[in-house]
């Protein structure tokens, strides 16, 4: 039977009146992404997926040493629960604004620069412990945020103009220089703008500042037919080895942190640092690493290897022992950093802090003020209440005895949660060390005898990360017997594909997901997967990681083209792989 028709009227077509921003605007690809995370049984290695007790885990030295040994994280380092109850009361008679926590101011119509208990104690913490050396007179100020993406498009916002190629002459565009291989909900949000996107070529540190490619001839040699000389940097600066960028996962050292800022004031460039991972710095892969293939260790940054807080110290271990932010370095104000709970608390918090110049942070807040006016108040009041701890009677905090963590306690946390992700980056990286090589046998025969022959073959290799929660792979797919008969970006969808199969059962982010370029795409995006080994319980990590192994393993003993053809053919999405960067 016909359905009848519905007697409502369809909506008018509206998109003649959206803006040549929201008309530019694309699907994100890495919300896109989530959808795979409800596969049955997939172990998550593409990663972004109560209150806990301040010990809950074991944290690991500060000094690089032998790869840490295995701590339970069901039970906190003393043998104590590992959680307690956070409770935010309905009012409170404290009369200090800026430690009265309770749900009657929190859940009004707030301030734009944050809740007045969360935002003094992370102005105060932000300046006196993170970064206790800022150059600049009278130190920067910060604004609380939704989150680094908010801080982000804010920044851009405030520091760049809108441009279109219709309306707009090519001389007025504006540019963004990003690292290589960039995190792309930041792409993503700068790209509808208008704004150039402008790669720069990193090396196992990350960014370079000299050489071919490096920032120095980008800036340099800039075609101004392209438009304007860019005069923002988006970085992650947990970068390529040493702190964790996304989705490379190093750390960039404080001497290139200093080249690649002597051209930002040479070319009057802003550096926007994104640096969710900062407490995730891993002393102990500046060994591990160069044990594990016989070379000489490192001389880039290397978290735990002194105190960088001279002259001021942050009065914690710890914080000194982690390698500094550009805020170290900044004399002239020109460094936007985006900070985040989402890695240290929870990504549904979205919450977050942007810390800058005074100057700079009151324009953002006039940006605030008419956009997204303030976080979520339940959000700021739990978060507030756990750390700062009640000053009610009728409050409970994150700590023991009802009491907050304080900062004491929350600098034990993050030290206790880069222990947690440092051993499953450990086992992680012993595992695909192992295996990362097939070995194949076979007969040759001489003049005078038949031999029996076993021959190793480089599937992929990594750098082990000094930061970060990503292993960032690279794929030796010259090596696969069908490299010579199969397109390459074919084949490298394919073992994507493959190790997403029942058999195996593992899900990783193909590097095309943070190609900023349809050139990078085209050109090496299919020869990279990132792995992530803070998506997994820690428990799996060494199960998900072994079946990784054994799936490449397998899908390079393949020899016959329709094996092939038939995995890249499985619909699990052509878009995800291929991710057309317009």
């Amino acid at each position: 039977m016909a359905q009848a028709p519905s007697p409502r009227p369809d909506p008018v077509d509206l998109s003649h009146h959206y803006s040549r921003v929201t008309k530019n605007r694309g699907a994100s690809q890495v919300k896109d992404f989530y959808k795979y995370f409800s596969i049955p049984g997939i172990g998550n290695l593409a990663g972004e997926g109560a209150a806990a007790l301040t010990d809950r885990f074991k944290p690991t030295p500060n000094q690089p040493v032998d790869p840490p040994l295995v701590a339970p994280s069901s039970v906190s380092s003393s043998g104590e629960p590992i959680s307690s109850r956070v409770v935010v009361p309905k009012t409170s008679e404290n009369t200090d604004v800026f430690h009265k926590i309770d749900l009657k101011s929190a859940l009004q119509y707030g301030q734009a620069q944050g809740y007045p208990p969360l935002f003094s104690y992370l102005r105060q913490f932000t300046r006196e412990n993170m970064h206790p050396n800022i150059p600049y007179a009278k130190g920067p100020d910060i604004i609380i945020t939704c989150g680094s993406t908010d801080g982000f498009a804010k920044t851009i916002e405030a520091l760049s103009n809108v441009w279109d190629k219709d309306h707009d002459r090519l001389d007025e565009r504006e540019g963004l220089i990003v690292e290589e291989f960039s995190y792309m909900n930041a792409i993503q949000a700068a790209r509808p703008r208008g704004l150039n996107i402008v790669p720069v070529n990193i090396d196992d540190e990350g960014m370079k500042a000299g050489g071919k490619g490096g920032l120095e001839d980008v800036l340099e040699n800039w075609d101004e037919s392209k438009g304007k000389r860019p005069h923002l940097i988006y970085t992650v600066t947990l970068a390529k080895t040493l702190i964790g960028q996304n989705p490379t996962s190093g750390i960039l050292s404080v001497e290139r942190r200093k080249e690649i800022y002597a051209l930002c004031c040479k070319y009057d460039v802003v550096i926007i640092e994104d640096d969710p991972y900062w407490y995730l710095q891993y002393p102990s892969a500046k060994r591990s690493y160069p044990a594990s293939r016989a070379v000489q260790e490192s001389r880039g940054a290397v978290p735990g290897a002194r105190n960088f807080n001279t002259p001021n110290s942050s009065g914690y271990p710890f914080l000194d022992s982690l390698v500094p932010s550009y805020l170290s370095i900044d004399i002239e104000g020109r460094v936007v950093r985006l900070d985040t709970f989402s890695k240290t608390v929870a990504p549904g918090s979205r919450l977050g802090w942007i810390t800058a110049q005074p100057a700079l942070c009151e324009r953002l807040l006039r940006i605030t003020e008419t956009s997204t006016q303030q976080p979520s108040g339940f959000v700021q009041s739990v978060v507030g209440q756990m750390i700062i701890g009640p000053h009610d009677p009728n409050g409970r905090g994150g700590g023991k005895d009802d009491a907050g963590w304080e900062t004491d306690g929350w600098v034990r946390w993050l030290e206790g949660l880069r222990g947690n992700y440092e051993r499953r980056m450990q086992t992680m990286c012993n595992i695909l060390e192992s295996g990362k090589q097939l070995l194949k046998s076979g007969r040759r025969q001489s003049m005078t005898d038949d031999w029996s022959v076993v021959e190793t073959v480089p599937m992929y290799d990594f750098v082990w990360p000094l930061g970060g929660m990503f292993v960032w792979i690279k794929l030796n797919l010259k090596t696969h017997p069908l490299w010579k008969k199969i397109d390459h970006e074919k084949l490298g969808r394919a073992l994507w594909v493959y190790l997403t199969t029942d058999k195996y059962l593992v899900l990783v982010a193909p590097g095309s997901l943070f190609a900023p370029t349809e050139e990078i795409r085209v050109g090496k995006g299919w020869s990279f997967f990132r792995i992530c080994f803070a998506a997994v319980d820690e428990p799996d990590v060494a199960k998900t990681s072994h079946r990784f192994v054994e799936g490449c393993k397998s899908f390079w003993r393949k020899k016959n083209v329709g094996d092939i053809e038939e995995s890249a053919a499985l619909d699990l999405d052509d878009d995800t792989f291929n991710l057309v960067q317009c």
